[in-house]
Parts: structure tokens; C-alpha cells; sequence
């Protein structure tokens, strides 16, 4: 390839604005360049909370969004995942103290699937009672939250902390914590995913009570 034909294919690249979803007010996530405009779709994008809010104290927290729509001059996107810094996770960690952890995968109100890793800290050494009893208070009310938010409350309430501050206000009653965190939420399924999923749940099974 000559070098005239090399700048005319850099002059082509157009430069997209890449804004988070309206539920984090369509803020600017960065740019991001593509010759085509299909090519934009399906990319990635990290930031921090912390980024987002104008807030060096909330860079504990990775926001993960995915393009899913271009328009003329900028890319929109949706929320895929948020998580805790490793740092900041070992930070918390204290010997001679429990981390009780969980992995919970629910269906929102509006039938998308996510799964939710919420994580405990003690003040002290808790018996394998204790934990379990934990783990199932973790476990039961991430459900409960689910099963009465859309995904962009459900989330909402995860990026924000109050579903780590209820979790927190029943389980220390089980035992004396020091901490709880969501550290991890991530989109698993759309509803049309999920729908599909169902559908050949139930093919199959008809297929079963066919052959028998």
C-alpha cells in the first residue's frame, strides 16, 4: 500500500462519541475510531464510578459498557458489567476474619438474567454456621431485590450501594460485619435471550415425553 493510499484510509476513520446509557445520563465514555460505522458495534468501553461522578473515591468501582447502537457522530451503549478493584477487595480482607462470598444469578422484572457475586467481611472468625446462615441472607435478599426491580433498578441499586447497605443491615444480625459489597454484577442474558432459552427448554422436554 502506497503512503498516499495509507493517509487517505486515515483520513477515513471517523471518530465516534461513545456515551453511557441514559440510566448513567448518557455521560461521554471516550471516543472511540471505525471506517465503517458497523464496526463499532459489540466494542467495549471500561470507566470507574469514580470517573463518571467526578468522585476520585468512587475509583474503586469498574463500569464495563458495550456498544449497541451508532448514530452519525457517536456510539451508545449499554451497561454490561460492574466490579471492584482487586486492590480495593484486598484492602478489606483482615486475618482472623470470615470473607463469605456468593454467586446468585436472578431474572429482573423485565427479564433480563444477571448474575450478582456479593461479598461479606466479619469483624472476627464466624463458625461454618454462621457463614452459611450469611451466605443465605446474601442469597435470599439479592433474589427478593430482583424479583421486584427492572435491570436498570436492579442495577441502579448495585452501583449505587443501597443493595450492599440492606444486605448488610439483616445479615449483621447473623453475626458482627465489618463490610458488605456487590463485587460483581454482570448481564448475562437479554429477554429475547432468555425467551429462546425457555423455548428450547420446553421443545426439549416435549422431544422427552415423546420418546418415553
Amino acid at each position: 500500500m502506497s503512503e498516499r493510499s495509507v493517509s487517505r484510509a486515515k483520513q477515513e476513520k471517523r471518530w465516534y462519541t461513545v456515551l453511557a446509557p441514559e440510566q448513567f445520563d448518557r455521560q461521554e465514555l471516550g471516543e472511540t475510531p471505525a471506517d465503517e460505522p458497523e464496526k463499532v458495534y459489540d466494542r467495549t468501553i471500561e470507566t470507574t464510578l469514580g470517573e463518571l461522578n467526578n468522585n476520585a473515591s468512587e475509583n474503586n468501582t469498574k463500569l464495563t459498557f458495550k456498544i449497541t447502537d451508532v448514530g452519525s457522530d457517536s456510539a451508545y451503549t449499554e451497561f454490561v458489567e460492574h466490579s471492584l478493584t482487586r486492590d480495593y477487595l484486598r484492602s478489606l480482607v483482615r486475618r482472623g476474619a470470615s470473607k463469605v462470598e456468593a454467586y446468585v444469578t436472578v431474572l429482573t422484572t423485565d427479564d433480563y438474567r444477571v448474575q450478582i457475586q456479593p461479598v461479606a467481611f466479619t469483624t472476627k472468625k464466624a463458625d461454618a454456621s454462621q457463614e452459611k446462615a450469611i451466605r443465605n441472607q446474601m442469597v435470599e435478599m439479592i433474589e427478593e431485590a430482583a424479583a421486584e426491580r427492572s435491570f436498570e433498578e436492579l442495577i441502579d441499586s448495585v452501583v449505587e450501594g443501597r443493595l450492599s447497605s440492606g444486605i448488610y443491615g439483616e445479615a449483621k444480625t447473623i453475626y458482627p460485619l465489618r463490610r458488605v459489597e456487590i463485587q460483581k454484577a454482570t448481564l448475562e442474558a437479554h429477554p429475547e435471550e432468555v425467551a429462546e432459552e425457555e423455548a428450547t427448554a420446553v421443545d426439549v422436554d416435549e422431544e422427552d415425553v415423546a420418546a418415553e
